[in-house]
């Protein structure tokens, strides 16, 4: 008989994101975007029904068995962890997938989030939504996003979840966690009540119909900052989809109702490290300038990737952008980049951008390396010449260009990269910011 706890602890033993059951197969976890079986036996319907029933009792069973899909949580206590979790039907047995969720709130430090995305949480007011397709860590940056909030301001923070993910604890906010199916019916039902709640920020779970959409973009309008999530995968789709949910005959004064409360969109994605286990995000950062808003509002939401390409300088950046300098700072792989990438064409020109402005920077500092680099040696005596450069000097600069050459993929337990990340003789602003050096 299949011990489901056993299971989900070795799950996070294996540091797994998600638990997969299935009649007929062994368990199978996720582990850094890939399926490996389990060594436990191949379940049956039978195991997989009684392991749904000891974690959610025979009210929620009863759910499952009339809708055919549940959504809960659930926790064990050995290790201690949180898990969000789907049991469905398939082919008339009971499937499950576990979403593991970490057990302390996300710092947006540790989660290599742009500096940006900080910002997000000192707004008065407005919509911010975190977009991007399931798996895409979006439920992580919008806990990272409150965890800053309770840690900086005197509010008062509500939440509506489907289910509760993140267990938050009163630092700074006065906080309220609300659950669909126990603490509320559902989310609309939940946000026609919330604005008498006295709320001074209100997280919504998921935009996912009209009523919950039009219910959050009415708090955020009426002097509220809100915080939702969509699945879509880029800024411009994320404000279409919005006004889609719309029929026709409201879209323009739906528009006029989005351009008004936005504030942000983050959309994001998440690729497989090639410097160190785990994952890291790749972000397109859409600001609601005036310009956003005009074109939201005159419905020119096709100009919207133009004005983020060509708007650094209020934050905003193109998911293709991101992922270049990613792939230049030696975080993720090129084929998997380029493979990603929305225009390969567009993204080779992205890259081979911030590869020049590197190289040019290299080139234009090279006296002051040069100058610097005796200071290096001196403080690390390990860095004595080598491979046939009898100049330290020589061997230190070359270093670099041929690192770079590489596609960027700084992966390498070369002493001298090492030394030079360490050292605090080496000027600011050119290996620190275009190199990926900084990680060591």
């Amino acid at each position: 008989m299949m011990d489901i706890r056993s299971v989900l602890a070795e799950a996070v033993r294996r540091e797994a994101s998600d638990v997969h059951l299935n009649v007929g197969m062994r368990p199978v976890v996720r582990v850094n975007t890939q399926l490996m079986e389990m060594d436990f036996p191949a379940v049956s319907n039978e195991e997989v029904r009684e392991a749904v029933f000891s974690l959610v009792g025979q009210e929620k069973f009863d759910k499952l068995e009339k809708v055919r899909d549940l959504d809960f949580s659930t926790s064990i206590n050995d290790p201690n962890q949180r898990f969000r979790v789907n049991a469905h039907y398939q082919r008339e047995t009971v499937a499950v997938a576990f979403r593991l969720i970490s057990d302390r709130i996300p710092l947006i430090d540790d989660l290599h989030l742009p500096d940006k995305v900080r910002e997000f949480a000192d707004l008065p007011r407005g919509l911010v939504l975190v977009t991007g397709h399931t798996g895409a860590g979006k439920s992580t940056t919008l806990a990272a996003l409150i965890g800053l909030i309770n840690s900086k301001h005197r509010k008062r923070l509500i939440t509506i979840e489907d289910p509760i993910e993140y267990l938050l604890v009163n630092d700074q906010c006065m906080i309220e966690q609300r659950e669909v199916g126990s603490d509320c019916p559902d989310f609309v039902t939940g946000l026609r009540h919330i604005l008498r709640q006295d709320p001074d920020v209100i997280m919504v779970g998921e935009m996912r119909d009209l009523e919950t959409t039009s219910f959050a973009m009415t708090a955020a309008e009426t002097g509220h900052l809100v915080f939702s999530t969509l699945h879509t995968t880029n800024a411009s789709q994320s404000v279409e989809r919005i006004i889609d949910m719309y029929p026709a005959n409201q879209q323009t004064q739906a528009r006029t109702m989005l351009a008004n409360s936005i504030q942000a969109v983050v959309s994001q994605t998440l690729f497989r490290r090639i410097d160190q286990a785990g994952m890291i995000p790749s972000t397109e950062i859409l600001v609601c300038t005036t310009a956003v808003r005009n074109c939201i509002r005159e419905n020119r939401i096709y100009e919207i990737p133009n004005i983020i390409e060509t708007s650094s300088r209020y934050g905003m950046h193109t998911m293709d952008s991101s992922i270049a300098q990613l792939c230049l700072d030696g975080y993720i792989d090129r084929e998997e980049a380029i493979l990603r990438s929305s225009n390969r064409t567009k993204w080779n020109s992205s890259f081979n951008r911030l590869h020049g402005e590197f190289l040019g920077l290299f080139e234009r500092n090279n006296r002051i390396w040069r100058a610097n680099l005796d200071k290096v040696c001196d403080a690390h005596p390990t860095m004595s010449p080598s491979d046939g450069h009898p100049d330290r000097h020589l061997r230190l600069i070359t270093i670099v260009p041929r690192i770079i050459r590489n596609h960027g993929n700084i992966h390498t337990t070369s002493p001298d990269v090492t030394h030079l990340a360490i050292s605090p003789d080496i000027p600011a602003g050119i290996l620190l910011d275009h190199q990926g050096i900084r990680r060591q």
